[in-house]
């Protein structure tokens, strides 16, 4: 596996003399996907030239040891420093998700519990807010619709990152795994009794597509207008801004009535179903794909059921990775860096285990 970096280490010294040359930087969007690819080449080169150095290190100090038993340890240490390096650049190695640096369009949905849902979405929705202000993402929300006690019976929102990020730093590359079925434990604010009751809210994760990486065609979509409303059905737009995209070949529906002006609302639903057509036709690669080439595929399934959040015991589950921690009030109010860290783990270390 080792033998590749030497192509890399040849392919990272190229990218670096193009980058030189002020004549690519004309090209803005060349500029950039070579810059990517510079960023992702860097810790790989790093890496392997630390491991060959800790390897000529070692052999420095086998032979100092022939003469000075004193500097076996200092071989031993070595040694296990290696290892360590080794077990980095296998995984800096393992092929990464073509998507990770991309921005997302990210959607809860209240599910099963009625109004306790709705509020719960909110609640969601908070978390995800105050964790992308945290890390210094950029959100804008796209389409919402509220509920009766303020809450959301589902609401969009697109994250994006600020200027260049580290590999493996990107939005994709964190939220990717928060996709699936939240479910919260707790006394509902309508519950008179004091009983705690369960409830679920929808989390879909998608990559924002661009335009050139989605054609859809205009004899592809139905465009209905219709009149915005708020909760209980209140009529907050007295014109037809509200538009509902339907895109016919796959069935894919789209709504957006945030925006006062149609032409607003028609280009947030178009955002949101490029994502979405992305996602599906990502899917359906993967589906298609060989076995081994599934085997690399990200381990978290975004249909199940992936967390649970315990009011009364301020418990966080993830029952994938089987993270727990009781310090749920922090991770609603946007710390949610350790629970990410321990799916990105899991998932890294199955990739690595299936390149082995």
């Amino acid at each position: 596996m080792f033998e590749a970096v030497e192509e890399l280490i040849g392919e990272h010294a190229d990218l670096e003399k193009r980058l030189a040359d002020p004549a690519v930087h004309a090209d803005q969007r060349e500029a950039r996907r070579l810059n990517k690819r510079y960023a992702e080449l860097t810790p790989v080169i790093a890496a392997y030239r630390a491991w060959k150095q800790a390897g000529e290190d070692i052999e420095t100090a086998r032979e100092l040891a022939r003469d000075d038993p004193d500097f076996a340890d200092e071989v031993k240490e070595l040694e296990l420093g290696r290892e360590e390096l080794t077990d980095r650049l296998r995984l800096l190695l393992v092929p990464r998700d073509p998507s990770d640096d991309k921005d997302v369009i990210l959607e809860v949905k209240a599910g099963e519990g009625g109004e306790e849902s709705a509020l719960f979405a909110g609640d969601l929705l908070r978390m995800y807010l105050r964790y992308a202000e945290r890390v210094g993402w950029k959100t804008e929300i796209l389409d919402a619709n509220e509920s009766d006690l303020g809450g959301y019976k589902d609401v969009q929102v697109a994250v994006k990152t600020r200027g260049t990020t580290e590999p493996g730093q990107g939005v994709w590359a964190r939220l990717k795994y928060e996709g699936g079925v939240h479910r919260v434990q707790r006394v509902p604010a309508t519950e008179s009794q004091g009983r705690i009751h369960t409830s679920a809210a929808g989390v879909l994760v998608t990559p924002e597509a661009e335009e050139v990486e989605v054609e859809i065609g205009p004899n592809d979509l139905r465009i209905d207008v219709y009149r915005s409303s708020g909760p209980g059905g209140q009529s907050v737009n007295t014109t037809d801004s509200a538009v509902r995209i339907t895109h016919l070949p796959t069935g894919i529906v789209v709504s957006c009535q945030n925006e006062k002006s149609q032409l607003q609302n028609k280009e947030q639903a178009l955002r949101i179903l490029r994502s979405r057509l992305l996602a599906a036709a990502q899917e359906e690669a993967e589906r298609e794909a060989s076995d081994a080439r599934r085997s690399q595929v990200r381990t978290v399934d975004r249909s199940e059921r992936i967390r649970t959040y315990n009011y009364p015991e301020n418990r966080i589950s993830d029952h994938r990775v089987g993270f727990k921690a009781y310090n749920l009030d922090q991770v609603l109010d946007g710390e949610l860096d350790p629970v990410i860290q321990a799916c990105v783990d899991a998932d890294a270390a199955a990739k690595l285990a299936a390149a082995s």
